[in-house]
């Protein structure tokens, strides 16, 4: 799952008009952030396997502190203690946690069965959408295209790098996600890792494209969608 993560952040603006895109986006891929660090210390592993998936070729083997429930439980913890550390908002804190909690639930929806509920001699699950090539792209394409849709209901630009610098974010994302689908398996696992790290731009991307966009109603109204539709 690439597009269905930065969807679930998009789509969470309304839940906290006051948090910037970028840290919903951050909240949201936090995992996919923190796993290529580990896979170059040697603390998780990782194989190119062509064929094990339709959709992707990658073996996760080992990723516990990153991909295991109780780890993702631990890190949605700390987000929202963080966050309600720095800002006092319960609101916010918990639309963080949720969104960290998010991503391990929508990778259980398309992973094979390789996600551990916890570190050690664990059970691993996973739907296994990824076996099916269609069925991934229908799921992905629709959830992006409801969040960009969400966030654009919710916000309007202040200027013109406000329109196109969401436009070019959600055109990017679009390119990599063609790239990863059609293109040649990854040359080798540092290569995975250093590419994972890339993702960094795309959350300093999403605090830039946030920076340039408002609320379109009063904050009080995203709380309460039906006071916006009056």
């Amino acid at each position: 799952m690439f597009l269905g993560h930065f969807a679930v952040g998009l789509a969470a603006k309304p839940l906290a008009p006051r948090v910037s895109l970028g840290t919903l986006l951050l909240a949201s891929q936090f995992i996919d952030l923190l796993w290529p660090t580990l896979v170059l210390l040697g603390i998780e592993q990782v194989r190119i396997e062509p064929g094990i998936t339709a959709m992707t070729p990658l073996d996760f083997i080992h990723y516990p502190v990153s991909h295991s429930l109780l780890a993702v439980l631990g890190w949605s913890a700390t987000f929202a203690v963080a966050c309600f550390a720095i800002r006092r908002q319960r609101r916010e804190a918990l639309v963080l946690c949720l969104l960290v909690v998010s991503h391990w639930l929508l990778d259980a929806v398309v992973h094979r069965p390789d996600l551990p509920l916890f570190p050690g001699d664990s059970p691993r699950v996973g739907l296994g959408l990824w076996q099916s090539v269609p069925g991934t792209l229908a799921v992905e394409l629709s959830l992006f295209a409801a969040g960009v849709w969400v966030y654009l209901r919710t916000t309007e630009a202040r200027d013109s790098t406000g329109r196109w610098a969401l436009y070019g974010l959600v055109a990017f994302l679009l390119l990599i996600y063609a790239s990863n689908v059609l293109g040649p398996p990854p040359p080798g696992v540092e290569a995975i890792a250093w590419a994972g790290h890339a993702q960094w731009l795309l959350v300093a991307w999403g605090y830039w494209v946030d920076a340039h966009r408002r609320i379109r109603f009063p904050v009080a109204a995203c709380y309460n969608p039906g006071r916006a539709m009056r």
